[in-house]
């Protein structure tokens, strides 16, 4: 309500071109002084008591239009990379919810990227299967941020609808 969110875009670079392909958005709330608190200060929290619901979708609204202002301006950008909330992807509107931004922003969905955590794929694996269809059928990339951090092996990522492994560096 008070607009303290802002968007950060950490660029993806294309390691032989050096080229960059794509953003990552990632979210910082602007305290009134200047103070920037990153997600781990406040996302938590936000898990918790149920707002974290408010924020991903203005991240994701956010995101995909600066996407979609970018490719028009002629910024050739493959893909945006938003990361989802296990509270945000437990609902079973996150498809109609994607739908809806993207034809509201213009995005092609082709170039919008949904990152999940490992711990939203040890859920029921039916229903994350179901929605990761889904969301791909609409054009959606999917990737697994983190992967290695939980107790998913790759033959369990495989009976999933999943673009991109994003290799935990630890």
């Amino acid at each position: 309500e008070r607009e303290e969110f802002v968007l950060h875009f950490q660029p993806q670079v294309r390691l032989e071109t050096g080229a960059v392909v794509g953003a990552e958005a990632l979210i910082r709330w602007s305290k009134p002084d200047g103070t920037l608190i990153p997600p781990s200060g406040f996302l938590p929290r936000a898990e918790e008591n149920g707002m974290i619901i408010a924020i991903n979708e203005w991240v994701l609204r956010t995101a995909c239009a600066q996407a979609a202002a970018w490719r028009r301006q002629g910024v050739p950008l493959q893909r945006i990379s938003v990361n989802l909330s296990p509270v945000q992807f437990r609902r079973s509107t996150l498809p109609l919810l994607v739908t809806q931004i993207l034809h509201e922003t213009g995005l092609d969905p082709r170039a919008l990227e949904l990152e999940l955590t490992e711990s939203i794929l040890m859920q029921n694996i039916d229903q994350v299967a179901l929605q990761l269809q889904q969301l791909r059928d609409l054009g959606v990339r999917i990737s697994i941020d983190d992967f290695g951090t939980g107790f998913s092996s790759l033959s369990y990522v495989k009976r999933l609808p999943v673009d991109r492994l994003k290799i935990d560096q630890s």
